[in-house]
C-alpha cells in the first residue's frame, strides 16, 4: 500500500520508486523463462521478439559492435511465471492506487534486455503516443529490474513533471549524451523545465511511471546484463479508440469506443476481491 506522500510524489513527478517486491528466487525463475524465450525454446511464443536497434547503430558505436536492445512483448503469454508476476498483489494494489481504479487489466508487458558492452540506448519518448489504439492516457507501468539497473548499465532516466505536458512525442529529441530536449520549446506549458534524472532500480525492485512521462536510457557499456520486465496496466475505463496501428490490435475483440476487455487483456486485479 502506497502512502499519501508517495501518491503525491507520483502526482508531482509522474514516476515513483517502490520497494523490492521480488525475492532472489522469484527473479531467477523469471530469468530462466526469459532465457528460454530469447533462445527460441519456449513452447508458446510472444507477440514480438526483436532487436529494437536493427535499423542502425546509435551515436558513435563502432562498426564492429552491433548495438542491441532486445524487446519481447507479452512474456505473460509464454510463461506462467510472468503471468503470475503481472498479477503480483503488491504491484496491482499500488498501480490501482496510482490509477485511482478498482480494476486493472494488462495492456501488454515487455522485456527490454541490454546485453553487456553492446547494449544500446533507449530513445527518449512517451509511452501512450506509441499506443494509438487506446484512450485515455491514464495507464501506469510497473518496471521491475531483473538485474540492478544503474547509470553504468543503461538504467532509465525520467523528466519530472513531464506527464502533465500532454502529447509532446513529435518534439522529443535525444542529445549526443542521451539526454532529452524539446525541438520547439514554445509548445511546452509555461514554466516547464526539462530536467533529466537517473532512475536507478535494484534487482527485484519496482519503479512506476505514467504513460505520458518522458523517459529514456543510455547504453550498457558495462560488463553486466540489464534485464527488466515492464507491465503496462490499464484502469477499467480504457477504451478501444484506434487512430493508428499497434501489434496488440490483432487481439482486440471489442468494437471501437467500447471498454478494452477480453482474453488478450487479462483482468489481474479487482479491489473487492483483493480485499477478501
Amino acid at each position: 500500500m502506497l502512502t499519501k506522500a508517495q501518491l503525491d510524489e507520483f502526482e508531482k513527478n509522474g514516476f515513483l520508486k517502490g520497494d523490492v517486491i521480488l525475492s532472489d528466487e522469484e527473479v531467477e525463475l523469471l530469468r530462466t523463462d526469459l532465457d528460454l524465450v530469447m533462445a527460441g525454446k519456449s513452447v508458446k511464443k510472444p507477440v514480438l521478439n526483436r532487436n529494437m536497434l536493427d535499423d542502425g547503430g546509435p551515436h558513435g558505436m563502432s562498426m564492429t559492435q552491433k548495438p542491441t536492445v532486445i524487446q519481447i512483448v507479452n512474456m505473460w503469454m509464454t510463461s506462467d511465471a510472468f503471468l503470475r508476476h503481472a498479477g503480483n498483489p503488491t504491484l496491482c494494489e499500488e498501480v490501482a492506487q496510482l490509477c485511482d481504479t478498482d480494476e486493472l487489466r494488462i495492456w501488454h508487458d515487455q522485456v527490454q534486455y541490454k546485453p553487456p558492452v553492446t547494449g544500446g540506448p533507449g530513445g527518449w519518448h512517451q509511452d501512450h503516443p506509441a499506443w494509438p489504439i487506446i484512450q485515455p492516457a491514464d495507464l501506469v507501468s510497473a518496471w521491475v529490474a531483473l538485474d540492478d539497473a544503474t547509470v553504468e548499465n543503461g538504467c532509465m532516466w525520467m523528466v519530472p513533471g513531464s506527464h502533465k505536458w500532454g502529447d509532446q512525442s513529435q518534439y522529443i529529441g535525444d542529445t549526443e549524451d542521451f539526454k532529452a530536449y524539446h525541438k520547439d520549446p514554445s509548445q511546452l506549458p509555461e514554466g516547464a523545465k526539462i530536467e533529466c534524472v537517473p532512475f536507478e532500480i535494484k534487482k527485484g525492485q519496482v519503479g512506476y511511471h505514467h504513460c505520458l512521462t518522458w523517459h529514456g536510457s543510455g547504453p550498457n557499456l558495462s560488463q553486466r546484463k540489464r534485464r527488466a520486465i515492464a507491465v503496462h496496466y490499464m484502469p477499467k475505463h480504457i477504451r478501444f479508440e484506434p487512430t493508428g496501428h499497434h501489434p496488440m490490435e490483432d487481439y482486440i475483440q471489442v468494437r471501437e469506443g467500447e471498454l478494452l476487455t477480453g482474453d488478450g487483456f487479462p483482468l489481474v486485479y479487482e479491489k473487492a476481491r483483493a480485499q477478501l
